[in-house]
């Protein structure tokens, strides 16, 4: 199993390659950063420089949107880097929450998700793409070779996961609802006559190494609450369109019924005041927290479900020692 982390662009830019290079020189595969270009700084930039100070992390956004830059952009942001820095790119991409949301903008429809995937893989694969009326290739990549992976939550987009996606990025830890996903996955995948095997998993959520004490566990699940409540936007995005009816698992519905509101000012950051309605027992379950035995059972129980990638959220109090920590204890125990 490979570890990831993902990072926030948070200035100083040059602390997120530091971290970048300590999760290298500690084992993990993947440095993943957020793409949310109002809320922190441009994610594409600080990749150029972490695969210039690396040598074979693979770097991309958990995750990119269909609406903030041109598809062909996007596209030869990848294969310039590529060609750069030798294949050492992924595409992680959705629908789009804070990125579109904090510009007055609407998420992509599935049709516009499906639609990007296409033009973007094909185009950062050195193939030619008909866009419009026009027949697209970057003649000077045909070397360059990028995997798009889909982040996706309710059934339609699960759907378009399996169809049309390398990868398939579920952003929380929890088992149980991992199963379902991975699962909803695969089947569309076999539906569309791919093969299922053939499909990426990666499993991404906040990670804090520390004892298993009532205080110290108090403060993880303090640190760690914010993820809950981003998840929570897309739950309510799901809920809109479907109900709460059971069409998606209610371990992932039920908790946002107490939810007011939220502050994309406050998006992702430890101490979200907007993320109060998450209660403790889905912070447990979305994040893995407490000892490194802890982290070691939860990932060899993901992996048996069929995760290819743990990708851990670095977004606390204790960024270093939890770095260490996986690097030492963990990533071994897993890989």
């Amino acid at each position: 199993m490979d570890v990831g982390v993902v990072l926030q662009c948070d200035p100083p830019a040059m602390g997120v390659v530091e971290l970048a290079k300590r999760a290298e020189a500690a084992g993990f595969s993947h440095v993943w950063t957020f793409d949310s270009h109002v809320l922190w700084q441009e994610p594409f930039v600080i990749h150029s420089r972490i695969l210039a100070d690396t040598d074979r992390v693979v770097v991309g956004p958990m995750v990119t949107n269909p609406g903030t830059r041109d598809w062909t952009l996007t596209a030869s942001l990848f294969a310039t880097l590529n060609e750069m820095y030798g294949n050492r790119t992924v595409c992680g991409i959705g629908r789009g929450d804070s990125a579109l949301r904090v510009l007055g903008s609407r998420p992509a429809t599935l049709a516009e998700l499906r639609e990007c995937v296409r033009v973007i893989r094909e185009l950062g694969n050195g193939r030619s793409v008909r866009l419009g009326d026009r027949d697209l290739r970057f003649a000077w990549a045909p070397d360059s070779r990028l995997e798009v992976w889909v982040a996706a939550y309710g059934p339609k987009a699960l759907a378009l996961a399996g169809e049309v996606g390398d990868g398939y990025i579920l952003q929380l830890a929890d088992p149980d609802i991992a199963a379902w996903m991975i699962k909803a996955v695969r089947e569309a995948a076999e539906r569309a006559g791919r093969d299922p095997a053939a499909i990426r998993f990666c499993v991404a959520a906040p990670a804090y190494v520390g004892d298993d004490s009532p205080e110290s566990m108090a403060h993880q699940r303090d640190q760690t609450r914010w993820f809950g409540g981003m998840v929570g936007n897309h739950v309510a995005d799901i809920v809109a369109r479907y109900g709460a009816d059971g069409t998606v698992p209610t371990a992932l519905t039920d908790y946002i019924k107490g939810r007011q509101g939220y502050d994309y000012a406050q998006h992702g950051r430890a101490g979200n005041i907007h993320a109060d309605f998450v209660p403790d027992g889905i912070v447990d379950r979305f994040c893995v927290l407490g000892p490194v035995e802890h982290h070691r059972g939860r990932l060899a129980e993901l992996k048996e479900l069929g995760a290819d990638q743990f990708a851990v959220y670095l977004q606390h109090d204790a960024k270093e020692s939890t770095l260490a920590a996986y690097g030492e204890r963990v990533i071994p125990a897993v890989a």
